[in-house]
């Protein structure tokens, strides 16, 4: 066996090199994600530093963990999806030749034995290469985290030994379990109706893909009414698994799309070469499945990332546009608030100062465990009359005591006259929630109440003008003060901010993923076309010339990779339906973002990679002449 499986490496190098670089691949996003996260998780807040400072510090941390958890989420979904379906589709390839084992008489077993074999080997061999590889990806995921401000500058990853293991049982897990269930079905096959079968729709849509799929499916929706149901920052944590089911869901349901997706093509490609084409989506819908499902899964996580982001974003710009009932913005170095109420026109003057401490929550055992979070500390009454707080009245904001949004935390289920512990200032103690804010996205999730107010930093103040008077010239006499800027200008600037640190989120959580996507494209149309040198060059001694070949191949691909964008669009309009009608029950306001910018973006660049890798495949596959493979095959 272990000599057989050497002779078919180096006739089908392309499809056994695909798996290699694959699983090398996986193997290396999730060993940088993971030990960048126990990296952030463990690092050490250096002895003898101000509390403000530690603090901070330790914010910058347990961001820096959200970030990462659900990168290595992200990570290892994207790395089981590509390798699985690849090794999947190196299986389905060779469907002949495992037809010919069982002629000479090999048993079904001994067929499923090889694979998982081969399987071992190669996800060995990419393993041993994922984790070499793995050490130059962890430093790069880390440097984007430090350079975009998600840990702390000096953040360093550290390595583990024990990495090795994980990585190991990650890359060749994948692998074994990738092709088990695809032997299985291979090796039932009786050896003649193998010889004889075609890629036809009743032969891919087995029992188990309609089963898979409609599971998923219907774990999607239930996930996107989950999402609607619960609102707040869990919302957001639960649109990425929307995403996953989808994606699974439509990959086990592809064939099916990809027949239905080649009647339009029979439609508008007219001729011989469109003919042709029409015919070989129809023949190869395995493949064109497999070689779909990389597209589909690109479109569905950077278009739904995308549209969430920019969803909440529009959202929360609408909330402070509605709730700021102020007319200038303010902002100092220092306590200025009564200079600017001793400025003529002024009518209001709410003082706004961000307070970092950090609150208590049962851990489950009985124990505190405190995270970090940013409130305001503010003037109750002043802050009531430049900003729509709802309901509650703030009046009782006085003392230790607390104002919080149950946004922040829903299942703590928070009623008014509940203790909440914090440590705020090196003490640890209780406050008293005085007043429930109303659901929010912009925040703030907490207020505190001047009593708790810092006595110097930088601070922020509303300004509300009388009617009637000048705001330019107000904002003139109050500029020499401190920075003064419109509402209006200030929303903008949150806006452009938030813009920024949503393209540097993604690119934190989707850049090196999206990049392996964009490999394992290419890597499946390579696969592919290895497989069809006969098909080619039965079609070329028919009267076909090269190009025409290649132009036909073209259509093809064209074809497949309308399939992924249509179903990856499907997957992320899913995950952004979700989000709208989450944010729409929290705070009232109904916004879609679908980037079409981005959508367009995707797709040209979906056609232009698996156009180019086809055409160059196809030629490479078509150099040897026609006629000297069809005498050897003779």
């Amino acid at each position: 066996m272990l000599g057989m499986s050497l002779r078919t490496f180096r006739d089908r190098w392309p499809v056994f090199a695909g798996a290699v670089v694959t699983v090398c691949l996986g193997v290396a996003l999730v060993q940088s994600s993971l030990l960048n996260l126990v990296s952030a998780a463990t690092a050490r807040i250096p002895p003898g530093l101000p509390a403000a400072e530690a603090l901070a510090l330790r914010s910058g941390y347990e961001a820096g963990i959200s970030l990462l958890g659900i990168s290595l989420g992200l990570s290892t979904f994207v790395a089981i999806f590509i390798v699985g379906t690849t090794f999947a589709f190196t299986v389905a390839q060779r469907r002949r030749d495992l037809a010919l084992l069982r002629l000479t008489g090999a048993s079904r077993g001994q067929v499923r034995r090889l694979l998982v074999g081969e399987a071992l080997l190669l996800g060995t061999v990419g393993c041993l290469l994922g984790i070499l590889l793995g050490l130059p990806t962890m430093r790069v995921q880390a440097g984007m985290l430090v350079h975009f401000g998600f840990v702390p500058t000096g953040f360093g990853p550290q390595w583990r030994s024990w990495i090795i293991a994980v990585s190991a049982g990650t890359g060749i897990g994948i692998a074994v379990l990738g092709v088990l269930v695809a032997s299985r079905r291979a090796s039932r096959v009786r050896p003649l109706e193998a010889l004889r079968e075609s890629d036809r729709i009743a032969r891919v849509m087995t029992a188990s893909r309609w089963i898979l799929g409609m599971l998923f499916l219907a774990g999607g929706i239930a996930m996107v009414i989950l999402i609607a149901a619960l609102g707040g920052e869990a919302a957001l944590a639960l649109s990425v698994f929307v995403s996953m089911m989808l994606v699974v869901a439509f990959t086990a349901l592809a064939p099916l799309v990809v027949r239905l997706a080649s009647w339009p093509l029979g439609i508008l490609a007219r001729g011989p070469l469109g003919g042709l084409a029409h015919a070989n989506l129809r023949h190869g819908v395995r493949r064109s499945a497999s070689t779909a499902a990389p597209v589909m899964l690109l479109v569905a996580f950077v278009a739904g990332t995308a549209g969430t982001l920019d969803t909440l974003g529009k959202a929360t710009r609408q909330e402070v546009t509605r709730t700021l009932r102020a007319d200038l913005i303010v902002t100092t170095d220092r306590p200025v608030r009564g200079q600017l109420a001793a400025v003529d026109g002024v009518a209001t003057v709410s003082e706004e100062v961000p307070v970092t401490f950090e609150v208590g929550s049962d851990d489950g055992e009985g124990h505190l465990e405190y995270g970090v979070v940013d409130g305001l500390a503010v003037d109750p009454v002043a802050y009531a009359s430049t900003h729509d707080v709802g309901p509650g009245n703030l009046t009782a904001l006085r003392g230790d005591s607390v104002a919080v949004s149950p946004s922040y935390a829903p299942e703590l289920r928070l009623r008014v006259g509940d203790p909440l512990p914090v440590r705020l200032d090196g003490r640890t103690r209780d406050l008293r929630i005085a007043v429930l804010l109303p659901d929010t996205l912009a925040g703030p999730y907490f207020l505190l109440p001047p009593d708790l107010m810092p006595d110097s930093g930088p601070r922020r103040y509303a300004v509300r003008l009388f009617e009637g008077v000048d705001v330019s010239s107000v904002a003139a006499r109050l500029a020499r003060v401190g920075e003064v800027v419109t509402v209006d200008e200030w929303i903008d600037r949150n806006a452009d901010d938030q813009q920024h640190t949503n393209l540097d989120v993604m690119t934190v959580l989707l850049g090196m993923a999206m990049l392996y996507a964009v490999i394992a494209m290419v890597n499946a149309v390579v696969i592919a076309a290895s497989d069809r040198r006969r098909e080619y060059a039965t079609a070329r001694v028919t009267g076909l010339t090269r190009g025409q070949v290649v132009a036909s191949a073209l259509g093809e691909a064209s074809a497949v990779v309308a399939t992924g964008l249509l179903l990856g669009g499907l997957a992320a309009a899913g995950t952004v339906l979700g989000i709208a009608v989450a944010v729409e029950k929290m705070v009232g306001i109904a916004v879609v973002s679908p980037q079409w910018s981005l959508l367009a973006a995707l797709t040209a660049g979906a056609f232009v990679v698996v156009g180019v890798t086809n055409v160059l495949t196809t030629l490479a596959t078509t150099r040897t002449p026609a006629i000297r493979l069809i005498g050897t095959w003779e």
